[in-house]
């Protein structure tokens, strides 16, 4: 069984930043693609970055700029470092690794003064 465990969200004031982490445990070896996605009520689940193994990374259009995500293969690990938080960040962030896929249980972030 494998489990995907999120930290780091949080309540933080416009401006400023917070740092996102996910960690797999269980019968997992190598992932290929590790990524956040976003969540808000009434909204589908939106891309905001993944990275591929061989450190390529794809944003979506509000994280350009602003978010840098990384990863650490050897303890399958994927961090989110979100900057210059705006209201609209505000979300559940769920970690994604695939193939195959697994989610997290997400993380709340809420943005706001």
């Amino acid at each position: 069984q494998v489990q995907l465990v999120e930290s780091g969200g949080g309540l933080v004031q416009p401006g400023g930043s917070l740092n996102l982490s996910c960690v797999a445990s269980g019968n997992i070896f190598r992932v290929n693609t590790m990524g956040w996605y976003r969540q808000v009520p009434g909204r589908q689940r939106e891309l905001v970055a993944h990275i591929n193994n061989d450190g390529s990374a794809n944003y979506g259009d509000s994280a350009k700029g602003r978010f840098i995500i990384s990863r650490d293969n050897a303890k399958l690990a994927v961090f989110l470092e979100m900057n210059s938080l705006k209201p609209e960040d505000t979300g559940v962030y769920y970690c994604h690794f695939f193939p195959p896929q697994y989610w997290g249980q997400g993380t709340q972030v809420t943005v706001s003064s």
